[in-house]
């Protein structure tokens, strides 16, 4: 999932065409006969990702984000050994060609707590309001 939300996150930026150059490549050495379709299909869906954020339209933004995470999932699936390799193009090309907002919200967040006796805890991801006694 984290893959084809970076890759349209990244879409929008000034990083776009590193990145996008990178996963034609990417694509290119894992299958060849679709990489030049990949880099015109990565184009295409540039424009709509442009569309979506100018018209604030987060769901169709979501929408292709979720049909790129399909598509990044079948690969896998047909070849569960490319996981390190998509990893490392996240991680390289993909997440720092995103806005600062959006690499935050890709970050994983641990909370750990321990309580004991009477005493309560309140945990949360972003913001908490609490009422009540």
């Amino acid at each position: 999932m984290t893959a084809g939300s970076a890759l349209v996150g990244a879409m929008a930026t000034d990083g776009w065409q590193q990145a996008r150059a990178a996963v034609v490549d990417w694509w290119r050495r894992r299958r060849p006969d679709a990489a030049d379709d990949v880099g015109s299909e990565l184009e295409t869906l540039r424009t709509q990702v442009l569309g979506a954020r100018e018209q604030s339209d987060t769901d169709t933004e979501q929408a292709l984000a979720g049909a790129w995470c399909l598509r990044l999932q079948q690969l896998l699936n047909e070849d569960p050994a490319l996981a390190a390799e998509l990893r490392r193009l996240l991680d390289e090309h993909l997440a720092p060609a995103r806005s600062e907002d959006e690499q935050a919200q890709g970050r994983p967040v641990i909370m750990k707590t321990e309580a004991h006796d009477s005493s309560r805890v309140f945990m949360a991801g972003r913001d908490q309001h609490i009422t009540g006694s």
